[in-house]
């Protein structure tokens, strides 16, 4: 017998049961719903709604997979007051997030054989795979504590990004609270890879503007139909890692202290303005602020091998910052008039037109949502439609996987995997390193993408298919 009931269109219901405080809300489409297999995740989800101070519903994305803790694609928001805050339905990446920079290139007129110069430099400026180290390791070390700080805008006041990048980042690239004090040296010692794109699903992808679906949209955000593009996939790393490992440790220590009842050990929770909820949240706004310098700093050294393969300055070629959205965060937000923490985890916020946490240039059409596909296939530019508080102002933020990375090993072969691409460039020297990031262990992301926009709580914006794409091998 299912768990889930349909409660609308592309909607589905698990209504509350045994110690169950809140309900449980997963939107898929029909085609998903049918290829939808109950795992654990739904469980992850009633684990959620099941903790004190829950607010109704807790929420399944489309793009809804196993996760620890929450699963990846789940929003739980607490009331600001009374409820919880945990670390593992934050996630290990805390601030995994996505930027697209523009071009004034186009697409159809790059030669192969200066994508391949692209592709060549940019992997020489960035470090990926699971233990890349920056190259600005020097320059980390010296002012690690005020870029946690002061985030993005103090890498620029270093030379790395333009003034005007700040307008296109979640917080100006910079969230309050940030405190070094509440990070353990475990984790600082793991604070040495700004401007690195890890492994797994990270990547830097060079492509182009396929489709445009809101003309309106577009053209606020500086997007054409073949246009280059360039998307920056990358989170806090192993410093974020670690903040998640020790302080789910600490609140499953403490939970017990403040009698709060844990479903598992993935969700140990404390009270918000408990001493450890209030470490937790300075600690992950460290990270937070980390992983938004990952990415203004892997922009810069983008920039630069622009520069470097076309001969003028990184300008002359456009590269403005469209926006960056975070993922895995827990934040505090007005919805609905109720102050919330909101929880997201492998989701996106996704704010609609005139609510004024917007960037200024976007407050008419609400911010752009960045959803990347899988490896070799299509992203997505959208933005939120009124009415997205139902969903608590967020989207999905990936695909999202149906087979696990072993399974994907397993199952898939290189062939198969060198098909799917077909002439999507890809670095590194060996595709039996990527077999668990294919396309095929993937959901189809545009029917992920529809399943909101079919009901109205968001509209696409713009397709983007990839020409070659940066990842880093695991090790």
């Amino acid at each position: 017998m299912s768990l889930l009931e349909e409660a609308g269109k592309n909607c589905y219901c698990i209504p509350r049961q045994g110690t169950m405080k809140a309900e449980v809300m997963v939107y898929l489409n029909p085609t998903l719903y049918q290829s939808f297999v109950e795992d654990q995740s739904l469980q992850q989800l009633m684990d959620a709604a099941s903790l004190e101070g829950v607010i109704s519903p807790v929420i399944g994305m489309p793009d809804i997979h196993c996760g620890f803790g929450l699963p990846i694609g789940g929003v739980m928001a607490m009331d600001a007051k009374k409820g919880l805050i945990s670390a593992g339905a934050v996630g290990m990446d805390i601030n995994c997030g996505v930027r697209l920079l523009r071009t004034n290139l186009s697409a159809g007129k790059l030669d192969k054989s200066v994508l391949k110069q692209l592709v060549k430099e940019i992997s020489r400026k960035v470090p990926s795979g699971v233990g890349g180290k920056s190259k600005h390791e020097p320059r980390v070390r010296q002012h690690f504590k005020p870029l946690i700080n002061r985030g993005v805008p103090f890498l620029i006041e270093m030379g790395f990004g333009r003034p005007e990048d700040t307008k296109a980042i979640e917080d100006g690239g910079c969230i309050e609270g940030a405190d070094i004090g509440a990070v353990s040296k475990e984790a600082r010692e793991r604070g040495l890879q700004l401007s690195t794109i890890g492994g797994g699903n990270h990547f830097i992808e060079l492509g182009y503007v396929d489709t445009i679906f809101d003309e309106e949209a577009a053209q606020v955000y500086g997007l054409a139909e073949g246009m280059l593009t360039v998307l920056i996939h990358t989170g806090s790393r192993g410093f974020g890692h670690q903040i998640c490992t020790d302080y789910t440790k600490i609140m499953k220590k403490a939970a017990a202290k403040y009698k709060v009842e844990l479903p598992t050990a993935g969700l140990a929770a404390v009270p918000i303005d408990s001493k450890e909820g209030r470490d937790y949240l300075a600690a992950m706004n460290c990270a937070i602020n980390f992983a938004f310098c990952n990415r203004q700093w892997v922009t810069d050294d983008v920039r630069r091998a622009f520069s470097s393969v076309f001969g003028k300055s990184d300008s002359h070629y456009d590269l403005g910052l469209v926006y960056d959205v975070a993922h895995n965060t827990a934040r505090f937000e007005m919805i609905g008039g109720r102050n919330m923490l909101i929880h997201r985890k492998g989701a996106t916020r996704s704010l609609p037109p005139g609510n004024p946490a917007n960037p200024e240039q976007y407050r008419a059409t609400g911010h752009p949502v960045l959803i990347p596909g899988s490896m070799g296939t299509a992203s997505f530019v959208t933005r939120a439609e009124p009415g997205s508080e139902v969903i608590y102002n967020s989207v999905n933020h990936g695909a999202g996987r149906v087979l696990s990375r072993k399974a994907a090993k397993r199952e898939i072969s290189v062939d198969e995997l060198k098909e799917k691409l077909a002439e999507v460039m890809v670095s590194g020297r060996s595709y039996k390193k990527y077999l668990d990031e294919a396309p095929q262990a993937y959901k189809d992301v545009e029917m992920v993408v529809d399943t909101f926009t079919e009901i109205g709580l968001s509209r696409k914006v713009a397709r983007l298919l990839p020409l070659a794409v940066i990842k880093g091998e695991d090790k």
